[in-house]
């Protein structure tokens, strides 16, 4: 299979401490991948990097194909861990923003989304909830039509009722023709969609496969050997 991501001897340092430590893997074309570990692990400096926002200390990373940049900003779409809009707006006002701001923008999806996660047009960013907050930034990542999508920690900190909705919407709207990676430590509630995961711990890979291979050949759900590696 064509890889859609291909990292070799990645590494990101900060002074004398290293967020990612001669990290290799690729990820191939239409999966679903976790990238799993508790906070600090460098799961968000990865993301960061394979988006552009970083750059690597040493190491390469191509990202169909290129090293991040115009190009693949243009083709990855991408959910950061906390808000990413402006105060001001309501969300009819953010869905303008994007599409201004992406070619590949589906406004119809958009839409959809919103009236599948009761989401009013009219309502103002500064007045959702978190959870709300949430539901909105998913939307507007996956109404483009982008190769990769990076979720990073959708479901961290909303409610029950929220998470589900969040994850159904992921479910529901993924193109099998496209790549999603999702970094967590929240395994329990979303390991169910995931075909691949990547074990990150102290900046380095510990363990990846098949999900569904790692359970028959572990005896155990994801969750359960996530809390072996990181009890």
């Amino acid at each position: 299979m064509e890889n859609i991501i291909e990292i070799s001897g990645l590494t990101k340092s900060y002074m004398n401490k290293k967020a990612l430590d001669d990290i290799s893997l690729n990820i191939g074309k239409g999966k679903i991948v976790g990238i799993l570990g508790p906070n600090g692990s460098g799961k968000t400096t990865l993301i960061k990097i394979i988006v552009g926002i970083l750059r690597q200390s040493k190491g390469g990373i191509l990202v169909d194909g290129k090293e991040p940049g115009a190009y693949t900003k243009s083709v990855v779409s991408y959910l950061p861990d906390r808000n990413f809009l402006y105060k001001w707006m309501n969300i009819q006002d953010a869905i303008n923003f994007y599409k201004d701001f992406y070619q590949d923008f589906d406004e119809n999806k958009a839409y959809e989304l919103l009236d599948f996660m009761k989401l009013d047009r009219k309502m103002k960013i500064e007045s959702l909830s978190k959870g709300m907050n949430e539901k909105l930034n998913l939307a507007l990542v996956l109404s483009r039509r982008a190769k990769v999508y990076i979720l990073d920690e959708p479901i961290a900190g909303v409610d029950p009722v929220a998470r589900d909705q969040i994850l159904d919407a992921i479910i529901n709207n993924y193109n099998e023709e496209s790549t999603m990676i999702i970094t967590t430590h929240l395994v329990r509630d979303i390991e169910k969609i995931f075909d691949e995961v990547i074990f990150l711990n102290e900046g380095v890979v510990t363990l990846r496969g098949n999900a569904e291979s790692l359970r028959e050949e572990r005896g155990m759900q994801i969750d359960d050997l996530y809390k072996e590696i990181f009890g």
